[in-house]
């Protein structure tokens, strides 16, 4: 395998200065409340006709300030999407259009973002977000966090519309099914959808995807689905940083880290799909592996570590072996989370995957097999390593800061692709 250096275009590294400068100024914000506006906004209709249960369909929007550093109008949109089964199911997100100028050639690309993972409350979503980099709930407590800054100031200071997802049941009703390969894809490809109609746009501008994390394999699962799923957006290229592409590998490596609690998300996900899931679940896990279910359920991924950062999931289950043994001996769970590992299709446009080998979340050798199955299917993908030491392993500290110095390279891969 070739690795590659993707290197910020010269339009992208002009940007770099406005992002240095934003990032000081969003150091310098005091604690905000969330943007959230009228509280029904998150309660989808009760009745929706079938054109209205289409893919793509705009139910509401709702303008909503957004935080000083990010040069652009945002609208918060409730659209519909898809469950796994493809039954229609109504979620949010944010779309900003951008104040500066396309300077592409053709109509004004919109980029759809997949946020890392943020947590399983409604509290978490990013499009209550959209106003403060951070959000205190004092009385949960509970702290949200926008991890999608630094890519929405990079492609927004490029004139690039941005589309940043919340996923199925995250702030509306519903539980987030969290990894879940088809939900996640349906919710970036259905905001593409959305984001068009919101603006008037063509039904052929461009389109790409970008995320980190969750995101990342958000990101990836669009990239694959979009050619059978949603076949007239003009995709141009994805980018999935250390997409959690294996989901029972996931759990393996993230047992015992600061992460593990998001095992919780993942397991909680699972049982509202699969009714197969929660019978096997109410029988092995042990009363502390229900709490942490239960307790994951209303957090933050903040709330999330300070409350079981470091377990062993051994204490999870009647029979003291970890859930990852459990999901090894247990076929039904084994099929299930194998259901969810992205690499089984084709992306139709180009792809950039980004990954360490320090990543102490997301196994290395997981973006490696997504690449060689991708490649091996005839797409057109790059991988590209990013190359930092080991930093205090198990903390998630390598996994959060190997996305910094993917930034400008990744949204110049991006831009690029959009601009031809």
């Amino acid at each position: 395998m070739q690795k590659q250096r993707i290197r910020p275009s010269r339009r992208v590294r002009r940007a770099a200065t406005a992002t240095v400068a934003a990032g000081a100024l969003v150091a310098g914000l005091a604690v905000g409340t969330s943007t959230v506006g009228a509280a029904d906004f998150y309660t989808p209709p009760a009745q929706v006709g079938p054109a209205a249960s289409e893919p793509g369909v705009l139910v509401r929007t709702q303008p909503i300030p957004l935080m000083a550093p990010l040069p652009g109008r945002a609208t918060r949109i409730m659209y519909m999407t898809a469950y796994t089964d493809d039954k229609p199911v109504a979620a949010t997100g944010t779309v900003i259009e951008p104040l500066a100028r396309w300077g592409g050639r053709g109509p004004r690309p919109t980029v759809v973002l997949g946020p890392g993972t943020s947590g399983q409350g409604d509290q978490c979503a990013p499009s209550k977000l959209m106003g403060v980099p951070f959000a205190l709930d004092v009385a949960k407590p509970s702290l949200a966090l926008n991890f999608s800054l630094p890519e929405m100031l990079v492609l927004l200071n490029n004139g690039v519309r941005v589309a940043v997802v919340d996923y199925v049941g995250m702030g509306t009703p519903g539980v987030p099914t969290f990894l879940n390969r088809a939900e996640q894809g349906h919710a970036m490809l259905d905001a593409a959808r959305a984001a068009l109609k919101l603006r008037d746009a063509p039904g052929d501008a461009p389109i790409a995807f970008s995320g980190y994390g969750q995101g990342g394999a958000a990101a990836a699962a669009a990239a694959e689905l979009a050619h059978d799923y949603a076949p007239e957006l003009n995709v141009r290229a994805s980018h999935a940083g250390a997409p959690m592409a294996d989901v029972i590998s996931v759990v393996n490596k993230v047992d015992g880290t600061h992460d593990a609690g998001t095992i919780g998300y993942l397991l909680n996900g699972l049982t509202v799909r699969y009714p197969k899931v929660k019978p096997i679940l109410d029988r092995e896990l042990s009363p502390a592996g229900k709490a942490v279910l239960a307790g994951v359920a209303g957090q933050c991924i903040t709330d999330t570590g300070l409350t079981y950062g470091f377990q062993r999931s051994t204490a999870w289950t009647r029979t003291g072996e970890s859930l990852g043994q459990l999901i090894a001996r247990t076929p039904e769970l084994r099929k299930t989370l194998d259901d969810q590992r992205i690499g089984k299709g084709k992306p139709s446009a180009p792809v950039l995957l980004e990954a360490s080998p320090a990543d102490d979340l997301v196994p290395y050798a997981t973006v490696r097999r997504l690449f060689d199955d991708w490649r091996g299917k005839g797409a057109s993908v790059q991988l590209s390593d990013t190359g930092l030491p080991p930093l205090l392993p198990g903390t998630g500290l390598a996994h959060a800061v190997a996305k910094s110095p993917n930034v400008l390279p990744a949204t110049s891969y991006l831009i690029t692709a959009l601009t031809d």
